[in-house]
Order: C-alpha cells, then structure tokens, then sequence
C-alpha cells in the first residue's frame, strides 16, 4: 500500500506544478489572500454599533447573540453599550440577562476597580430598571 502511495506522489506534484505559470513568479506574490473584508472599526463606530443593535433587539435570542458577539472582542464594552443591552433586557422582561450583562463586564474589566466605576456611571440606570449585580442579589 505504501508503495502505491509513495509512487502517486510525485506524479500529483507535477500536476500541481504544472498548474502554476511559471512565466510570472510576481503573480504568486500578489496574490494575498486577506482573512476578512472588515476594516478596523474604531471603539466609538463599535459603540454605536452595538447601541443601534440593542435598541432595535426584538427577542431574547437577538439580544443574547448580540451580547456574545459584543463581549467576544478584546475589550470592554463602553457604558453607553451597557446601559443600551440593560434597556433591552428589561424591555425584553428577562431579569436574569440584565444581571448576567453585569456579570459579563466583571469578567472582562481589568481589575475590582474598574467594575466598580462602571457601577457606579451604570447606578442611575440600575435603579430605574431595578437591576441589582450578583453580590447585592446574595449577600452573605
């Protein structure tokens, strides 16, 4: 079997030689492939991106994929976000979701102060909605 194998390679690197010209070793350096048609998209077009996005969420499925595609960059949504996906939650009546945005912006935020800034810019907004974190939901 291996020799089979082993006799069909060279002939399948020919066939694959033969198919590149030859004549144009430039045509095969400017041929680039790029992984994704997306520019950079600075923080603010990504803010209002995402806000647009949450305002306009019609179900709890658009506003959970919503979330995860948000939270899957490399950074932290800004308040505006935040506060725009809270809205939706509480506009779509799912309680749960609201806390577990709070939660997700624990997770990504460098350090306790820095959660504890966006709490405090997200207090008014918390209050209105009646969303309270995990922490003051089970204190011990």
């Amino acid at each position: 079997m291996n020799r089979i194998l082993s006799a069909a390679r060279p002939s399948l690197i020919a066939a694959s030689r033969s198919r590149i010209p030859s004549s144009s070793p430039s045509l095969l350096l400017n041929q680039v492939r790029l992984a994704h048609g997306h520019e950079q998209e600075s923080f603010g077009d990504f803010s209002k991106r995402y806000v647009a996005f949450f305002d306009t969420a019609t179900d709890l499925f658009e506003l959970q994929r919503g979330l995860n595609n948000c939270f899957a960059y490399d950074l932290v949504p800004g308040v505006d976000v935040i506060e725009s996906a809270l809205k939706a939650a509480r506009r779509l009546d799912d309680f749960s979701t609201a806390v577990r945005i709070l939660e997700g912006v624990k997770e990504k935020v460098e350090n306790k102060k820095q959660y504890e800034s966006y709490l405090e810019e997200l207090k008014g907004v918390r209050s209105e909605l009646g969303i309270n974190t995990v922490e003051e939901l089970f204190t011990q």
